[in-house]
């Protein structure tokens, strides 16, 4: 009987910490909400392979007044598509169909020789030199209908610096590697990203932003200016989808995080290769691996992770692997700031023992 009751003790004082922490976690979140005037906010915590909070604010449509459901509403992630195409480099590179340090024309030889050589592995650090967006690139209302096809924008424009020498981001350069990972896989990259990437690791609700089709539960895209609402323009991301073409859901994101914090997708190795660093040229670290920035706060905690900016989606995506934890937070509004609100949720999760 003894031991009954002190079962039901023990389970009674774990209801009340996780809600203690689901109202601590709640106020968070509503007060950065309502002080951002995003539109509709959705943010989901990992930890041990299992969403433990999940919560949608606000609306994913504001006219038709549809709420965000975290598990449901598809954002446009942005860059996020980077550590998307880093893991299909990644399942290339366990598989040994891709060379990390080779020339991009042993895998992309239609994309022009430049005065220097440019590998796989500085494309993916942001070390080549290619350029990123000009002009109105990044509103392109043109549909591409294949990878290659959209390295025209680019291609035939020369290298910004020698590659190597310093660090300079590029969105461009991850639409060269999706050409290079179609070489490799033998699939076109769309087709690898769903069949090799996402169904596995359980992502059903990440597909690409595809403009002239219905996608159930696609939010609305919006900016805020002048105190009011506005809806950004329809774009069409055909020609960037590894740089940032895809629609996510803040609890896929989070199931994406997980399968980088066991061996079971990854080697263990190549999981550390994306996660270490890279250098320029005189042994400067560059604080960003292959596909993913690293982040060391005062204090030496390391977050992981990834920003994505897009028109009419804003996403910040870190894991802490120390404390096994994931957190994704998207809203459907260009250029919102999240500040340290990041952080600060992180630190009430971690505070729980068990992590």
């Amino acid at each position: 009987m003894k031991l009954i009751l002190s079962f039901v003790f023990i389970l009674l004082c774990n209801v009340a910490q996780s809600d203690d922490l689901d109202v601590k976690a709640t106020k968070l979140i509503q007060e950065f909400f309502l002080k951002s005037a995003a539109p509709g906010l959705s943010v989901s915590v990992g930890y041990d392979d299992k969403i433990i909070w999940s919560k949608g604010f606000g609306y994913a449509d504001l006219e038709q007044k549809v709420t965000v459901d975290p598990s449901l509403t598809k954002f446009r992630v942005g860059s996020i598509a980077k550590p998307f195409t880093a893991f299909a480099l990644a399942k290339l590179l366990d598989g040994k169909k891709i060379e990390l340090d080779s020339e991009i024309q042993s895998y992309v030889p239609s994309f022009p020789k430049k005065k220097y050589p440019i590998t796989i592995r500085q494309i993916a650090g942001h070390l080549s030199g290619i350029r990123h967006y000009q002009g109105n690139e990044f509103y392109s209302q043109k549909k591409y209908t294949s990878v290659l096809e959209g390295l025209a924008i680019f291609q035939a424009d020369p290298l910004e610096h020698m590659p190597g020498d310093k660090w300079s981001y590029t969105s461009y350069g991850y639409n060269l590697l999706s050409a290079a990972v179609e070489q490799a896989s033998g699939k076109s990259f769309l087709n690898y990203m769903n069949e090799d990437v996402f169904l596995p690791l359980g992502m059903k609700q990440t597909v690409p932003d595809y403009l002239d089709e219905i996608i159930i539960n696609r939010g609305r895209y919006y900016l805020r200016r002048d105190n009011a609402y506005f809806n950004e323009p329809e774009v069409n991301n055909s020609y960037k989808w590894a740089g940032g073409g895809f629609l996510s859901t803040t609890d896929d994101l989070v199931r994406f995080g997980f399968a980088h914090l066991n061996d079971k997708h990854l080697s263990k190795s190549t999981i550390d290769l994306l996660w270490t660093s890279q250098q320029t040229a005189d042994g400067a670290l560059t604080g960003y691996g292959i596909g993913w920035r690293i982040v060391k706060l005062e204090g030496g905690q390391t977050w992981i992770g990834h920003g994505g900016g897009s028109v009419g989606g804003s996403t910040q995506f870190w894991l802490l692997k120390k404390h096994g934890l994931v957190i994704a937070m998207v809203s459907n509004m260009s250029a919102l700031g999240y500040g340290d609100v990041l952080i600060k949720l992180g630190k009430l999760f971690i505070t729980d023992e068990k992590r």
